[in-house]
């Protein structure tokens, strides 16, 4: 999935293009829920986590996850598309704007009002959603809070910084960058990780996200614009200390996580061994 910061930002470009506007024709194939209706205004586009958020006047919003495949794109009346069509899943029209959504896995609507929808009345679909680190005005008591409701112990603390109902925002990139500037070993479970560590890695991860989201040259660390300290950087020399970078496919669904096995260990100064069910890139 793509990181928080990237959502952001295709909200920030859909929003002025959207935002007041009426909608002139919507499209969506595949579309999960009510269509809006020509005529009716766009009130605001929005992030939510991994969501995309199109609220329309009457109640009904338009949610878009992108996943892996999707992505929006904005065109003037006319212009070529730069996909082929069938890998439409969305357009809205607007006065002077085409929005298209091209290869997103979920495209659906649903009640803000409280009737009922496709969900169920009033099913928000990201109600569940923990604090968005995006926000300036995000709520990390409450989500240190959700951390301490983990159900599984021994669940590593690579995997509860990507579950979105905890904290929402987070990808494989910022979880890898900001367990290594902390210096903590990704696979330590998340009942042997102190608060006051929970705390760091949290305001460090709000920190990278929001500077990060003006900028499609994404930086984590010293080293110019676009550099990163271990994601992508397997068997290149750690910044720090010049051990090779590892890589292991981690987790229920085989996340990639980079960390240096020199710099981050676990709380107390141990180095935690490897997982032994994940398939090694070394």
């Amino acid at each position: 999935m793509p990181e928080g910061d990237t959502i952001w930002r295709t909200a920030a470009r859909l929003r002025p293009a959207l935002a007041g506007q009426t909608l002139q024709r919507f499209d969506a194939p595949r579309l999960q829920g009510d269509r809006p209706r020509p005529g009716v205004e766009v009130e605001e586009v929005e992030a939510v986590g991994k969501h995309v958020l199109v609220h329309f006047a009457g109640g009904l919003s338009l949610d878009t996850h992108m996943r892996m495949t999707g992505s929006w794109h904005l065109y003037r009346p006319g212009e070529r598309w730069r996909k082929p069509r069938h890998l439409l899943r969305c357009r809205l029209v607007v006065p002077s704007w085409e929005a298209v959504c091209f290869s997103a896995p979920v495209v659906r609507t649903y009640r803000r009002d409280g009737r009922a929808g496709p969900l169920g009345p009033g099913d928000d679909p990201v109600a569940h959603l923990g604090p968005d680190l995006c926000r300036t005005d995000v709520d990390l008591e409450e989500a240190l809070r959700r951390m301490e409701e983990v159900p599984e112990p021994g669940t590593t603390i690579a995997e509860v910084l990507l579950d979105q109902t905890v904290v929402a925002g987070i990808g494989n990139v910022y979880k890898s960058e900001v367990c290594f500037g902390c210096g903590l070993d990704p696979f330590t479970p998340i009942e042997d990780v102190p608060p006051d560590l929970r705390r760091r890695l949290l305001e460090l991860a709000a920190r990278l996200l929001r500077h990060n989201l003006t900028t499609t040259r994404r930086t984590t660390t010293d080293g110019g614009v676009g550099a990163v300290a271990v994601y992508g950087r397997q068997r290149q020399g750690c910044r720090r200390c010049g051990t090779p970078v590892r890589m292991v496919h981690h987790g229920a669904q085989a996340r990639s996580t980079y960390w240096c096995p020199t710099c981050q260990r676990r709380p107390g100064g141990r180095r935690a061994p490897a997982p032994a069910t994940v398939r090694w890139t070394s």
